[in-house]
């Protein structure tokens, strides 16, 4: 058997200390209880901001519930709609939050990135994506303006959970804690 050597291959030197391949913990704890908490935060977020819509609309005069009306403000209320009905559909929904959280911020650790606010920025730009992606499918359904409507509101409530998401997986993960402990002294 002729194998070669790769630099990967290689025993690290006797002089390298095994914190510096440090096993970062939390991190899939974090991803599900984040992707929990983005169902019901966009839940949660679509509620309330569908209700305080009904209280402007009421206050303005306008009647927010006229059906087949294919205009920005029934895509708005349409996309609020969705976004607040989020947790029916949690068998789809935390999966993917799972998934696409794990493949963006959930990485972060792994790269030694210990600074708060990529984690925050990729977990609102994700959630943004897919709640207002979803918004935008279904406004599609009726009309463009309904849809653009529903995209803006579906991405805004989804942002909104996307931060708190960030900030409850790095409150759990704590990278910076992980990242800062290890030691590498050579006395």
């Amino acid at each position: 058997m002729n194998q070669t050597a790769t630099p990967a291959s290689l025993p690290p030197p006797s002089y390298a200390d095994a914190s510096l391949h440090a096993h970062i913990k939390r991190v899939k704890l974090g991803l599900f209880l984040s992707s929990l908490a983005a169902c019901l935060g966009v839940s949660v977020i679509g509620g309330l901001m569908l209700g305080f819509a009904h209280i402007l609309l009421g206050v303005f005069g306008m009647n927010g519930t006229q059906p087949f009306e294919s205009t920005f403000r029934s895509g708005v209320l349409t996309g609020l709609q969705l976004a607040a009905l989020n947790f029916v559909l949690f068998l789809v929904t935390v999966p993917a939050a799972w998934l696409a959280l794990g493949l963006s911020i959930g990485r972060m650790p792994h790269r030694r990135i210990a600074a708060r606010t990529p984690y925050i920025r990729w977990a609102a730009i994700w959630g943004a994506i897919l709640v207002g992606g979803t918004t935008l499918i279904f406004g599609l359904i009726e009309s463009i303006p309904t849809a653009f409507g529903a995209l803006v509101s579906g991405a805004g409530v989804g942002a909104l959970a996307g931060v708190g998401c960030g900030f409850l997986f790095y409150a759990i993960v704590r990278p910076d804690e992980q990242l800062r402990d290890v030691d590498i002294s050579v006395f």
